[in-house]
């Protein structure tokens, strides 16, 4: 096949570009240049898509043995992640910029354009597998390595784009041994520590990259009762279950900690309360997709688990599409409540180690008021 490698400039990315080779695939590895100040430089781990990793790429790219380009992405990167978060935040929401970046420009501007070019698949370094089914149908499932799965960043793709994946390290029993494969190649990249954070924010300073593109004005801290108990800087700065800088002065009536419960952009409020009303009974969005064949009739309640964040736990669940106020949602309650849910992060539903969907979380349903799910059958896949 052709195959189109996605080097980033890390130790992974180089590790499955050599695999793809090793494979016998005609393959050419490209860098995503996403970031508008070309001249940029990584900080340690921070950061990703510098200059540096250009470099980096480059040079492993060179020992494979492969054609290597530089794609500037830059101004889709902008619009499609950048401008997104912004956004979300200044709905009152909490963004994953991984998501979008994997949906919006690695999974589809990219593949977009290696398929016009005549590439069949686009190969990364991701921590994931793709498994055929018995009819020939990709699947997405988790990587054999759980502590470094990546599935949950992935979960966006479409059957589309799965058939025209492929993830060289899904089946690497860990990191170390990657690193260690990236040594014996001679590649510089071995011991190069992972990228964290936000990637276009390096410095780490969430809050302060909000108030100098949000603006920062000051709005009140309610609690539940609605009664006004401090304030705040910017309610850009705040996420739901969120802890520390809260700054109210005094401590609450029985001593214990305050949670964010709710940020309500439109009114510049905080609302905060105790840990306890973090609890969520199921949760619900309208923008959601299927990772490869659907259920045969995903209206019917099925046993699933979903995971809300990239290194949480899965919780058993079950899950239905329905219509709710004329909107058509993926709704998911939980066997347990999930804690500190907030609305824009993304809930990926598995049926085993089978990446089964996503959605966008517009809705919750706190605890205290909804009751438990019955068991049901799991659906036909």
């Amino acid at each position: 096949m052709k195959v189109l490698a996605a080097m980033s400039g890390g130790v992974d990315s180089a590790v499955a570009a050599a695999r793809a080779k090793d494979a016998g695939h005609d393959v050419v590895g490209v860098h995503l240049a996403l970031s508008r100040m070309p001249g940029t430089l990584r900080t340690g781990s921070r950061g990703c898509c510098t200059i540096e990793d250009s470099m980096d790429a480059q040079r492993a790219a060179n020992m494979i043995g492969i054609p290597y380009y530089v794609w500037d992405f830059s101004e889709r990167f902008k619009l499609d992640v950048v401008d997104d978060f912004v956004a979300e935040y200044q709905a009152g929401r909490t963004p994953n910029p991984c998501m979008r970046c994997n949906e919006r420009i690695k999974f589809a501007a990219l593949l977009e354009k290696a398929l016009a070019l005549g590439f069949d698949a686009v190969a990364t370094g991701h921590y994931a597998s793709i498994v055929t089914d018995s009819a020939g149908n990709k699947e997405l499932h988790r990587a054999a390595a759980w502590a470094k799965d990546q599935s949950y960043v992935l979960g966006v793709l479409t059957k589309e784009q799965i058939d025209h994946s492929m993830f060289p390290l899904g089946a690497t029993p860990s990191k170390a041994e990657v690193r260690a494969e990236a040594a014996a190649r001679g590649f510089t990249v071995a011991q190069k520590p992972d990228s964290h954070d936000i990637c276009f924010i390096p410095d780490g300073d969430t809050r302060g990259w909000l108030a100098d593109r949000v603006g920062a004005e000051q709005g009140e801290i309610l609690d539940r009762t609605g009664a006004v108990i401090g304030r705040h800087e910017g309610a850009h700065a705040f996420t739901v279950g969120q802890r520390k800088g809260l700054n109210i002065g005094f401590p609450s009536d029985d001593g214990k900690p305050r949670f964010v419960l709710e940020v309500r952009p439109r009114d510049n409020t905080v609302v905060v309360g105790p840990k306890a009303a973090l609890d969520i009974a199921e949760i619900a969005g309208s923008t959601f997709s299927w990772a490869g064949i659907a259920p045969l009739d995903p209206t019917e309640p099925f046993d699933c688990q979903v995971q809300i964040r990239a290194h949480a736990d899965p919780v058993d669940a079950v899950a239905r599409v329905s219509v709710v106020d004329g909107r058509t949602e993926l709704v998911i309650t939980p066997r347990e409540p999930l804690n500190g849910v907030a609305p824009g992060q993304t809930a990926v539903v598995y049926v085993g180690t089978r990446v089964l969907g996503q959605c966008t979380i517009d809705r919750t349903v706190s605890a205290l008021a909804a009751p438990a799910p019955a068991a049901v059958p799991v659906p036909s896949l």
